[in-house]
């Protein structure tokens, strides 16, 4: 599976500039693109909300919050997104490709499967973080 430049220069631009606050890969013609990007000010339910309903994607999500200790902290989680809707073959290409690509990206602090939105839900995110 081949990898787009755009897909390492784009999560190069999150994790060093802050440039966006998520972006939203897709698996197309055996290789992975960028499918959208989320700009700093969208919201957690603004990334959500870019995931399809019944089709396979990877995301990286650039998650801002305070310790307890009262510390500005941020970490970049890694979500494989496999609806139980999504075609069983999309599923196995997203299973299996998931590894190489998270590879590309360096800097992935947390990762995060899910196959449903409660799976993934800002309370979950918020608890894998700290």
């Amino acid at each position: 599976m081949a990898v787009d430049d755009q897909c390492k220069l784009k999560f190069l631009e999150l994790k060093a500039k802050r440039n966006y606050r998520f972006i939203v890969f897709k698996i197309h013609e055996q290789q992975v693109v960028v499918d959208k990007l989320g700009g700093p000010d969208e919201t957690y339910e603004d990334f959500t909300a870019a995931l399809p309903v019944n089709e396979c994607r990877y995301a990286v999500f650039d998650f801002d919050f305070t310790t307890d200790e009262n510390c500005q902290k941020s970490k970049i989680f890694f979500i494989a997104w496999a609806p139980d809707t999504a075609r069983v073959r999309s599923k196995m290409v997203y299973a299996s490709s998931k590894d190489r690509f998270k590879r590309e990206l360096d800097g992935i602090q947390v990762e995060l499967q899910a196959t449903d939105p409660s799976e993934m839900s800002f309370d979950i995110i918020k608890a894998r973080a700290i």
